[in-house]
């Protein structure tokens, strides 16, 4: 049998992935009062079952106000630690690593679900009153966000603090801060969303400073053997926006601050840009990002093809592939990887006799 790239360990401080094919977070907006629920066993669980070695939950926010809809995971209580422990549990117990994702949606927030079509609730419907960088609305028929004053970036950041430790609590291995997507702390990168004229706007220098505090802050509190991924739009897709040179000093930060991988994606910080998705499109923000930065990268976007993946791997484009819609297509697309592969990797006791020979 061959030894593709794809199956091989990845280690990131002393944590061992099995191979090299992670659960992208993705919504399921089947919380009930930010707690997760079956659903959300069922969806991770069958996805460690199918042979990733990361499984991630979804954006999970740090707050009751971080969440896109009401219908969002949270991580800001001990409580939901506890219904998350059964999960992570879960996960682990079936050779997968358990890793969650948090997050504050920001001018984003109070929202519907999407099969309703996504628009902002207001207050008599669920919805309460979204904070951001600065008073500019997301797109017409949104609300105006709350601007922050320095005591809400200082709630915020310990909200994302809090969240690393009940979700160490809950037995996850892997946090990742989520700066991406026009959510919160991107609209502090951003010059599209970020038209403060303190000391966290204007500059580059300046608009980093509150999302690496973030991350920094997260990384404290997070165990030193256990590694910290930060994800990112590396790119707004609109000129005078975030952009890939911004990506590199930020991804060269994070670095200094002990953040172990950055997940390249990109857009989600205003609704006209015009992405030009293709297969594998954003690969190229994670090669860069890697080879500027030094820094360990996932590639997120349209890898649908196990070829494809080991060819993004094999040639040090990436470390790892971060797969959402193709998982949500086939929950065991890395057993299905490994055949196409030449490579053999071992199925679940209980689908053995499934096996092709």
């Amino acid at each position: 049998m061959n030894r593709a790239r794809l199956f091989s360990p990845l280690r990131l401080r002393e944590l061992v992935f099995k191979n090299r094919i992670f659960v992208s977070p993705m919504c399921q907006y089947s919380a009930v009062d930010g707690m997760p629920t079956d659903w959300h066993l069922v969806h991770l669980g069958s996805r460690a079952i199918g042979g990733a070695a990361l499984v991630m939950t979804e954006a999970t926010a740090v707050s009751p106000e971080g969440r896109i809809t009401p219908f969002d995971t949270g991580i800001w209580s001990r409580e939901q630690a506890t219904v998350f422990r059964k999960i992570a549990g879960f996960i682990q117990q079936h050779g997968a690593v358990a890793g969650i994702q948090i997050a504050h949606a920001g001018r984003k927030a109070s929202t519907d679900v999407p099969w309703r079509g996504g628009k902002p609730l207001d207050t008599g419907n669920g919805g309460w009153q979204p904070i951001a960088p600065s008073p500019v609305p997301f797109a017409e028929g949104y609300p105006v966000p709350r601007e922050m004053m320095e005591a809400d970036m200082e709630r915020v950041r310990k909200a994302f603090a809090a969240a690393a430790r009940h979700g160490r609590e809950a037995g996850f291995e892997v946090i990742e801060v989520h700066m991406a997507h026009g959510y919160l702390l991107h609209e502090f990168l951003s010059p599209l969303t970020n038209r403060r004229t303190d000391a966290c706007g204007g500059s580059l220098e300046n608009r980093l400073r509150f999302p690496v505090s973030v991350a920094r802050a997260v990384r404290e509190e997070w165990p030193e053997r256990l590694p910290v991924l930060v994800r990112v739009s590396a790119m707004d897709w609109v000129e005078g926006g975030w952009d890939l040179p911004q990506t590199i000093a930020l991804a060269r930060e994070l670095k200094k601050i002990g953040i172990d991988m950055v997940d390249c994606s990109s857009g989600g910080a205003v609704p006209d840009a015009k992405i030009h998705a293709s297969s594998g499109f954003q690969t190229p923000f994670a090669a860069a990002v890697r080879r500027e930065a030094g820094i360990a990268t996932g590639a997120v976007g349209l890898i649908t093809e196990p070829a494809q993946a080991e060819q993004i791997v094999s040639t040090g484009l990436a470390d790892a592939i971060m797969i959402g819609r193709e998982f949500l297509r086939d929950p065991y697309w890395p057993l299905h990887a490994a055949r196409s592969l030449g490579v053999d990797i071992p199925w679940p006791s209980q689908y053995e006799r499934a096996k092709p020979l």
